[in-house]
């Protein structure tokens, strides 16, 4: 074999090897689940998120990078399961507390060309911005409202915090959700100690509760006697004014009676006076000299006795 044959050889060698390379080079796929950029000789152009065959220029001018377009979480914390770990991260509540949290934050990749080179290491970045925005709430809040009633609080004001920082660190990650797990005390007795007075107060709102529940009744109870007072008063004022009403009227028909005849109304109205003080008493009406005029039965009277008879019987002597 000739020199310029061995030459033609390893030309086509050459040839069939770049064509086989811009064959397999030339294409990519996308799944579903699949996100990509573009890089045109190590520049950042495109992202691509359309599913489904693509096409670019060869290796080694254009190359294809695939990030997933999952929701990943981040543990940062305790880990529930070795609280006795030494390394656990500890902070300190506005009120001079130690305390452990445990938060999960839910955050996926919505810009792959500034995840890959806007960052050396995002998800260091996204770590450190979780720790400054949760030890930030902590601290400056107090350990009672880290423990009970203040957990949903806090997970809102970490959220909102977050998000801010991911934003302006323009790493291209976006946070979907935060959620705190847990926070509890570092130490079993300080744990036991705090249960105590958790305990303490809950006994004394539920005892405060009680009072305010018995007092509402006494006061709904006052109301309804004092409406029931008021509705009694109403009602004697009303039988009041009615009876003055009829006692005026009835002194206006006296007067009147007593305007035309003064000396009959007058000696009327002294009977009925004596019918009332004395209702059991004779009434008799006496003529100037004294001697009786006529018997009047006003009131109860007894009725007459008979005569005893003249002379008696042999048996009564």
């Amino acid at each position: 074999m000739t020199l310029k044959q061995i030459y033609t050889w390893i030309a086509i060698g050459v040839a069939a090897i770049i064509l086989v390379t811009v064959g397999i080079t030339s294409w990519y796929t996308v799944d579903e689940s699949e996100q990509a950029v573009i890089l045109t000789f190590g520049n950042a152009e495109e992202s691509i998120t359309e599913p489904g065959l693509h096409f670019k220029m060869p290796w080694p001018v254009q190359e294809v990078e695939k990030l997933s377009k999952e929701t990943f979480s981040l543990n940062f914390g305790y880990s529930q399961d070795d609280k006795s770990n030494k390394k656990q991260v500890q902070m300190i509540t506005g009120d001079e507390n130690i305390v452990l949290a445990d938060l999960v934050v839910q955050w996926k990749i919505v810009d792959p060309a500034k995840y890959l080179y806007q960052s050396q290491d995002p998800k260091l970045a996204l770590n450190n911005a979780t720790s400054a925005s949760l030890r930030s709430v902590i601290g400056t809040s107090e350990i009672d409202e880290a423990l009970t009633s203040g957990k949903a609080e806090i997970e809102n004001e970490v959220r909102e915090m977050l998000i801010g920082l991911v934003e302006s660190y323009n790493i291209g990650i976006s946070v979907s959700d935060v959620k705190l797990q847990e926070v509890d005390l570092p130490d079993a007795e300080v744990r036991t100690a705090f249960t105590k007075v958790t305990d303490a107060r809950e006994t004394s709102n539920t005892k405060r509760n009680e009072a305010e529940k018995y007092r509402n009744e006494k006061y709904e109870e006052a109301l309804g006697e004092k409406d029931a007072i008021i509705s009694r008063a109403e009602g004697d004022k009303v039988a009041r004014i009615e009876q003055a009403k009829g006692d005026v009227a009835k002194f206006n028909a006296l007067y009147e009676a007593y305007r035309k005849s003064p000396d009959i109304t007058r000696e009327r109205l002294v009977i009925e006076t004596l019918e009332d003080v004395l209702p059991k008493a004779n009434i008799y009406i006496m003529n100037d000299n004294g001697n009786t005029l006529k018997y009047l039965p006003i009131g109860q009277q007894q009725p007459p006795q008979p005569a005893p008879t003249q002379g008696g019987s042999n048996d009564d002597e």
